[in-house]
């Protein structure tokens, strides 16, 4: 009769440990598509302002050519984050990150020649431009937000215990976190 209740007690532990494994392993999947799905998410964001941006520069080119120099580094800038976007995944967060800041810094020199130009502030496609753009870099900043929560859960079941042992042995790995690059804290200054 000892014998029944040892191999009972085995094969309890066997399938308590299996369905642990299974259970942890389940949310380590969860978790992973969940930053992929937030990731996906920061995209579309950026993805609208791409698409936005040329559509607004254009209608505000005609009111406004002695900005024609802006407008471009805009462009350009939007070029290069669309670049920076097909390759994220070959050179990581960072490289997309600088191209993005680029592509605000250009667009923050944009809006501050409402500023100079106070003739601008009557005209209803360069308002429309500045609140399209606020309202865009208002949901990118949302979007990486989100991302961040999401990467900091996922990476707190890779690296916390039993999740740690499961995640080595299926593979799955931290996430990096969207940072801001090192002097974001000043405000920009805008000059003319």
């Amino acid at each position: 009769m000892s014998k029944w209740i040892v191999a009972g007690v085995i094969v309890a532990l066997g399938v308590v440990f299996s369905l642990s494994y299974i259970g942890i392993k389940n949310g380590l999947v969860d978790s992973d598509n969940a930053v992929d799905k937030q990731w996906a998410n920061v995209e579309t964001q950026y993805q609208r302002r791409f698409d936005l941006i040329p559509n607004l520069v254009e209608t505000v080119k005609g009111y406004a050519e002695f900005e024609k120099s802006t407008l471009v580094e805009v462009t350009e800038a939007r070029a290069a984050a669309m670049g920076a976007l097909k390759t994220v995944n070959e050179n990581g967060v960072k490289e997309f990150q600088a191209a993005n800041d680029r592509l605000g810094v250009a667009m923050r020199g944009m809006l501050g020649y409402q500023e100079t130009y106070p003739n601008l502030k009557a005209d209803r496609n360069f308002q429309e431009l500045q609140a399209q753009l606020e309202g865009t870099e208002n949901r990118i900043s949302i979007a990486r937000e989100r991302y961040n929560e999401v990467v900091t859960m996922h990476n707190n079941k890779v690296e916390k215990f039993p999740g740690r042992l499961i995640a080595g042995m299926a593979g799955f790995e931290t996430r990096d976190l969207f940072k801001s690059d090192s002097g974001a804290e000043n405000a920009p200054k805008v000059k003319f």
